[in-house]
């Protein structure tokens, strides 16, 4: 009997710890399963699509870009995505880090990676395609699965109805929170937007460029965009118009000016299809 009784024990000891041993390991699972949950977005436009993914009480910083939704607002910054603090960032004790492909500098990008961060990189042109590879990744990065793929698809299905309704308005797509008038031309968010409603850039032109006020009047566009920023510099859309060469314009004159959320303009995610529904509606005012 005392034999057997220690063998009892020495068989309740191991089935104990088998258990403990079982639950560390479903423990772990769960987490993993879960995905991380504190994760730093270098980019408004990855940071819109964590929310929209129902993922953004993983969060616990952004860049200075990251202005929507307004949760994403009280969340710690870490400055401009092209120019963040590592400091910031590390201080935050990130287990993910979500940044666009041209985040940076790229010293500060392979500092956090010796500091073993895993840093997911995701890809920034205004295409379709990549908004779609955008939201996958995210999706994936804060283990949402192919949430990210699915919403994508539904995405592209929704702007594919949109992009039949065509506009030929010759648009001016600018900004001024600077000081400075700034042309979009190819290669921008913003005229990659302006193309899915069917109207054409007055500015033939790459990338962003510094405007004069003279350049600016010999484009007379007919419809001038801009961003709420923008506007606000200016001291509203009145103020906005009446600066030199713009207010020459017919855009100008006729008051045909299209006021957007920076992001929405500019940011080329989740919300596209709101973003191309709001310009094709401000065309068809005009």
């Amino acid at each position: 009997m005392p034999a057997l009784s220690a063998s009892f024990r020495f068989l309740s000891r191991r089935v104990g710890a088998f258990t403990i041993l079982l639950c560390a390991l479903a423990a772990y699972a769960q987490a993993q399963a879960a995905g991380p949950q504190r994760v730093v977005s270098l980019g408004g436009p990855l940071t819109e699509i964590a929310f929209a993914l129902g993922g953004g009480d993983r969060l616990v910083g952004v860049d200075a870009s990251s202005v929507y939704p307004a949760a994403a607002a009280q969340l710690p910054k870490v400055g401009y995505y092209r120019s963040f603090s590592v400091e910031g960032v590390v201080s935050l004790q990130p287990q993910v880090v979500l940044a666009l492909d041209h985040a940076g500098p790229p010293p500060a990008m392979e500092q956090l990676r010796k500091l073993g961060v895993q840093v997911v990189v995701l890809p920034s042109d205004p295409t379709l395609d990549a908004l779609e590879l955008r939201m996958d990744g995210v999706a994936r990065a804060l283990g949402l699965g192919d949430a990210g793929k699915r919403a994508a698809l539904a995405l592209r299905d929704e702007i594919t109805k949109l992009t039949r309704a065509q506009s030929t308005q010759r648009v001016l797509l600018v900004s001024a929170h600077t000081g400075k008038l700034q042309a979009a031309g190819r290669g921008t968010a913003a005229n990659a937007l302006l193309r899915l409603t069917g109207a054409r850039n007055a500015f033939d032109g790459e990338g962003y460029k510094s405007l004069s006020g003279e350049a600016v009047a010999a484009l007379q566009p007919d419809v001038i965009v801009t961003t709420t920023l923008s506007a606000e510099a200016s001291g509203g859309v009145q103020g906005f118009a009446a600066q030199p060469g713009l207010a020459v314009t017919p855009a100008a004159r006729e008051r045909r000016i299209i006021v957007m959320d920076d992001l929405l303009l500019l940011g080329f995610g989740p919300r596209l299809p709101e973003a191309v529904r709001l310009l094709q509606a401000g065309l068809a005012k005009r």
